[in-house]
């Protein structure tokens, strides 16, 4: 609880993955990552209850070993390649009597967050009465230099320019998704659907702490990290 609000903290782990086969059990620095997401969750000084929404037993068998709170499986057709990522969320909230004023999802492939990422980012959102706030870190690559290309290979600008701008220090700066934090008002989030909307405010982290695991190499320069 923090201010008087009552917070629940989800984390979303389902067995399949495309990029990385069974890349929640894999391990990381000896634990599996799913490990990390729930140690790191369970320091938080704000979350009143922490769930994991899973569809497979593996996972949720460790989860249960590492004192996660289980409270139903997931439905499998919320755990396809193509499911939403809030579906699940949505699922977690609806399925449980207990009511919760703020909704926070950790998502397992985030395994350098900090227990105090999670709540600066729940301070900031219910201090500042913020609907939603999502982590972000600035990205190694500017979209000002990206391009698509045509179906001659020509190259278009992602971010049509009048001017190109050629020195990095002129570019604006910019923020992406880090995968790491989403913090939300249940009421606002089950009405919206979505953690995204222009009324969704940014909680901004390092970059040695925004790995997110999504191939061989992630997990790699992730367990290279923890090293140091």
């Amino acid at each position: 609880m923090y201010k008087g609000k009552t917070i629940l903290g989800i984390i979303p782990a389902r067995g399949g993955s495309k990029g990385l086969y069974k890349k929640n059990l894999r391990l990381l620095s000896g634990k599996p990552l799913i490990v990390w997401a729930i140690e790191g969750a369970k320091k938080s000084r704000y979350l009143d209850r922490l769930i994991l929404s899973s569809e497979d037993r593996e996972i949720v068998a460790i989860a249960k070993e590492s004192a996660c709170e289980v409270p139903f499986l997931r439905p499998i057709e919320l755990a396809q390649d193509d499911t939403p990522g809030i579906d699940p969320i949505l699922h977690a909230i609806e399925n449980l009597s207990e009511k919760y004023d703020y909704v926070v999802m950790l998502q397992p492939t985030s395994p350098l967050r900090r227990n105090d990422d999670i709540d600066n980012c729940i301070e900031l959102c219910i201090k500042q009465k913020y609907c939603a706030c999502v982590s972000v870190t600035k990205p190694d690559k500017t979209p000002y230099w990206m391009y698509s290309l045509d179906e001659n290979g020509r190259m278009l600008p992602l971010i049509p320019m009048e001017k190109p701008i050629i020195r990095r220090q002129d570019l604006p700066e910019v923020y992406s998704l880090n995968g790491a934090i989403y913090v939300a008002q249940t009421a606002w989030l089950l009405s919206n659907k979505t953690f995204l909307t222009h009324e969704t405010h940014a909680y901004i982290m390092p970059e040695e702490r925004s790995v997110d695991i999504d191939s061989d190499i992630d997990f790699r320069f992730a367990e290279f990290l923890m090293k140091r």
